[in-house]
């Protein structure tokens, strides 16, 4: 195995196991759910936005280790952006894994493993998707 797939594998399956704001939110602002009906992949994003501001996001997911170690992940990240910040961030996930550029970045690299699967980014972006959908408006 390569040091790339390892590495991946590891962070993937670490997210997988102790999930960061998994559940959900007593009294979202924002919520949307998100599917793959190709592969039965469910997320279900919660968001209390304060102003323009994530001050707290949660999911709940149904589906294979990717999905939820993604969406784990899209927790942190957000948590404490701008709504035009997670837009952004998830446009730019988006970006990377369908182009497969090589290129380093600090924020989203653990997620590009990815590409070296890439009948699996759908599953590394539904929850960024999701979350996405649930910025659209108030739950």
């Amino acid at each position: 195995m390569t040091d790339a797939r390892k590495l991946y594998r590891e962070k993937v399956l670490a997210h997988e196991k102790a999930p960061a704001n998994e559940g959900r939110l007593e009294a979202p602002t924002h919520s949307a759910r998100g599917s793959n009906p190709l592969c039965g992949d469910r997320v279900d994003v919660d968001l209390a936005v304060d102003g323009d501001r994530i001050a707290r996001v949660a999911f709940e997911s149904r589906g294979c280790a990717i999905a939820k170690a993604s969406a784990s992940m899209m927790t942190t990240i957000v948590a404490g952006k701008t709504a035009d910040e997670a837009r952004a961030l998830a446009a730019r996930l988006a970006h990377l894994l369908e182009r497969g550029n090589a290129e380093d970045d600090a924020l989203l690299g653990d997620l590009l493993g990815v590409r070296l699967f890439p009948s699996r980014t759908r599953c590394a972006t539904l929850a960024w998707t999701t979350l996405v959908d649930a910025l659209e408006g108030p739950s």
